[in-house]
């Protein structure tokens, strides 16, 4: 549940947490007592008696000039990923009079800042917000803002409000240990462009590599720094470097400084087809000589030949369920965990299906 404000005065946060419902609840309980039944009503009051709480007329007042806009902050637009995420927020409030403003905020935290203090000027009905890792001044805005905020496409023990998401440090190990099943031994990590959370696919690899007793530092091969014909500034240039010509140039880096090398784990499904193809050119075959795995599991893993496994991710499904939350959370229709992990699966296909 949000933080109590800087000024020690219980909040409506404090009153939803006491009486154990949702922040809504209680304000609509406080504002009209007839919409709730008598018995969540007697529980409202106690709680509000107990922790001696006051309404804030004045943000009561300016609450109800809220609008029917959604705000919503991806960090890119171009990978597939984040237009699947906008597909399930879109289909998710169809037939409402809820209304979706998007903004881009580059991987950047300092730009995602000044997004959210921005959108949150404009009194919105609703916040979904991609990835956990706000600056201070960003989560304390959001801590007090008098609307749904969801954080999506990751998990975290103390989100602002509700997060719903997946656990890239469990891909990330499981997609490893899909590929020790399968009989792969050294197994290179090829990480491209790592953000806060596909850094924690790297940390599961770790995990099931460490657990299995095959883990050596010289399988992580990382892009350290950006060539010198891309802006170190510029996070849009750094996506393109999880494409498939970096995938091709990191297995040949990988092939020249790893011994024995017979498989790679791919950040991105993008970097595996790239080294999917680098393998083709060089008559490299797959899985026989090297098994190839990615992550996202896009469109085109299966339409591959061999098939790229990968661990699938719930892209729609985080976009829609945080368009429902703040539907039901709205509406007052129902109770929502403030975690939910809709989980990962891990599709196995021909490029990790060694020969026994």
């Amino acid at each position: 549940m949000r933080k109590r404000r800087g000024n020690g005065r219980p909040t409506i946060a404090d009153v939803a947490q006491k009486a154990g419902v949702g922040q809504i609840t209680v304000s609509r309980a406080l504002r009209d007592p007839s919409q709730v039944s008598e018995n969540l009503r007697r529980i409202i009051d106690d709680a509000v008696r107990e922790l001696n709480y006051s309404p804030n007329l004045n943000a009561r007042a300016l609450a109800s000039a809220r609008n029917d806009l959604v705000g919503v902050l991806v960090p890119a637009l171009t990978p597939n990923i984040f237009t699947d995420v906008l597909r399930g927020i879109y289909d998710g409030v169809e037939e409402t009079n809820l209304r979706i403003e998007i903004a881009n905020t580059r991987y950047n935290r300092e730009l995602e800042e000044r997004r959210i203090l921005e959108m949150l000027r404009h009194k919105p009905a609703g916040m979904i917000i991609s990835g956990t890792d706000q600056t201070p001044t960003a989560r304390r805005a959001l801590e007090a803002a008098e609307c749904p905020v969801i954080q999506i496409m990751d998990l975290t023990d103390d989100p602002i409000d509700r997060v719903i998401g997946f656990s890239h440090v469990e891909g990330g190990r499981r997609m490893t240990q899909h590929m020790i099943d399968a009989g792969y031994r050294r197994i290179a990590f090829l990480g491209g462009y790592l953000n806060d959370r596909s850094g924690g696919r790297l940390i599961g690899h770790r995990q099931a590599l460490e657990a299995a007793g095959l883990y050596d530092d010289d399988l992580v091969c990382l892009l350290d720094e950006a060539p010198p014909s891309v802006d170190p500034g510029n996070p849009d240039e750094w996506i393109r470097f999880s494409s498939p010509g970096t995938g091709r140039a990191m297995l040949t880096k990988a092939l020249e400084t790893i011994p024995h090398l017979d498989a790679v784990f791919c950040n991105n499904d993008m970097l595996a087809l790239g080294v999917l193809f680098e393998c083709q050119r060089r008559g490299i075959r797959v899985p026989e000589d090297l098994g190839i795995a990615g992550f996202n599991d896009l469109d085109f893993a299966a339409s591959a030949e061999p098939g790229i496994s990968s661990c699938r991710t719930p892209r729609w499904e985080c976009g829609h369920s945080a368009a429902h939350a703040i539907r039901d959370e709205l509406d007052g229709t129902r109770e929502l965990p403030r975690i939910v992990d809709l989980g990962v699966e891990v599709m196995g296909r021909g490029s990790t299906a060694k020969p026994l």
